[in-house]
């Protein structure tokens, strides 16, 4: 994957990220709309973590090698 498409993943994560919080303001009576909203920005938080991680690391190889040359 490259950094152009994981910095993608991110972007439509945290688009869908906003989307889970307003309606999860939105859904504050039902209860079973709750529970699947919250378990689906649980996963998604998850994701974005390892899309930033995995970016942040490709990143700092690319100025490795970069200082290396």
């Amino acid at each position: 994957m490259s950094e152009e498409n994981i910095a993608d993943r991110i972007e439509r994560l945290v688009a869908e990220e906003h989307d889970l919080r307003g309606r999860e303001q939105r859904d504050s009576g039902d209860a079973s709309a709750l529970f699947s909203e919250r378990e689906r920005l649980r996963a998604v938080q998850a994701e974005l973590d390892r899309c930033w991680d995995l970016l942040r690391r490709r990143r700092a190889k690319h100025d490795v090698d970069a200082d290396a040359e």
